[in-house]
């Protein structure tokens, strides 16, 4: 049998492969690199990358490597993988970025047929900024300034996979106005006590899935905004952190429906929510939040394992004159089983202008993992119209008022 060959070339920093797997490999250690800073080096990559006529790669070899900011942009022309195998680590400095107007690290913005792979790190270096951010005491605060670790907007049609994204000055990562996004066996983490640390955003989107990934940070492991519909959060393990957290919603007048968020199979730790859904009252917001499904849970010694709350507001920072007019309904509640750090194991503070509509709660086994004089777990109820649908422990909404105080 005749033997072929296959040549591999390596011309100006790109490595020619069979047309079968990619066109192109670029790799940025051959882009011109100093003092372990790819920053010129990547956005040079990229340049190639999206000009491509057929699929390509930009690669990141392994080794530990300093990014100060990168936008990497479309439109590309033809399938991208950005495959990163080292750990790539932002400067400390949080306002130190190119793009003063940024709040990215690395943002990558109008694009399709992205694949970001590698099981590299994204280390964003935050220390120095949690220090920076007062929010919780100042509401001119500059958190807004501070940068994600990795920002997805526009992007379709994409994987991200097999990555590790930790220590952000803000956000880990988002994903804005974007269709048919997967992010799959991601790891994310921060410290418990870092602000602002929220896993993955996501907003503005149709057809978003989290699957099979863990997420540990110093807020919501992962939190949804407004205009969604169809969103699948699978296998995902959560703590420490606020849980995951539809909301807040309904702030401005400009937010539009949130439909078809499926919390599935998921576990959470030593967190300090479950599963919540917020609103803000007095405000003339009026979107639907409905057909919302948290199932087949776990709970280990989460404070407040599921929670509507239609009062929110943190810090004082809004009225509680005027009640909610976000409408809840279609919400399906099923097989929670665990412990609860706190007696508030469900709480139900609806809206009384908007009062939750076609609740479904079944199967729930939620017991109060504190000190056994104070009592067993406990549901609270105010303005829900509700069914069950199976044993509940604690009993269904046997107090009629909700908590003076959520969680925020």
């Amino acid at each position: 049998m005749e033997q072929k060959h296959v040549i591999t070339l390596a011309i100006f920093g790109v490595l020619i492969f069979p047309l079968s797997a990619y066109a192109a490999v670029y790799d940025v250690s051959q882009h011109g690199i100093q003092n372990k800073d790819i920053t010129n080096a990547l956005l040079k990559a990229w340049k190639l990358a999206v000009e491509a006529p057929t699929k390509s790669k930009v690669l990141i070899p392994k080794g530990q490597w300093m990014l100060k900011q990168a936008l990497l942009a479309g439109p590309n022309k033809a399938p991208i993988e950005f495959q990163v195998e080292g750990t790539v680590t932002a400067y400390s400095d949080p306002y130190d970025l190119p793009d003063k107007k940024g709040e990215w690290w690395i943002g990558m913005n109008y694009l399709h047929s992205l694949t970001v792979s590698g099981g590299g790190i994204f280390d964003g270096n935050g220390k120095v900024a949690w220090t920076k951010n007062d929010c919780h005491k100042n509401t001119k605060c500059l958190s807004k300034r501070l940068p994600y670790n990795l920002s997805f907007n526009f992007v379709n049609n994409s994987l991200v996979k097999d990555i590790t994204i930790k220590d952000s000055k803000y956000f880990q990562s988002n994903c804005i106005s974007s269709n048919n996004v997967t992010f799959q066996r991601i790891k994310i983490s921060a410290p418990a006590e870092s602000p602002n640390t929220d896993g993955i955003h996501i907003a503005r989107s149709v057809n978003i899935k989290v699957l099979d990934s863990i997420i540990q940070t110093g807020d919501d492991c992962i939190s949804f905004g407004d205009e969604l519909k169809d969103v699948l959060v699978k296998n995902v393990r959560c703590g420490p952190g606020h849980g995951i957290s539809i909301g807040s919603l309904g702030k401005t007048n400009q937010e539009k429906d949130v439909t078809g968020i499926t919390i599935d199979n998921c576990t959470f730790i030593n967190s300090d929510n479950g599963v919540r859904i917020k609103t803000w009252p007095s405000t003339p917001s009026t979107l639907k939040v409905t057909d919302i499904k948290f199932t087949n849970l776990i709970m280990q010694n989460v404070s407040n394992p599921v929670i509507i709350d239609q009062q929110y507001c943190p810090w004082n920072m809004c009225s509680l004159d005027k009640a909610s007019l976000v409408q809840i309904s279609k919400v399906k509640i099923d097989n929670i089983k665990g412990t609860s750090f706190t007696q508030d194991a469900l709480i139900f503070s609806c809206s009384s202008s908007k009062p939750c509509q076609d609740v479904q709660i079944g199967n729930i086994d939620l017991r109060f993992s504190g000190d056994p004089k104070l009592g067993g777990a406990t549901t609270k109820c105010q303005n829900i119209k509700y069914v069950s649908t199976g044993k509940q422990i604690p009993p269904l909404c046997v107090k009629t008022s909700a908590p003076k105080a959520l969680p925020k």
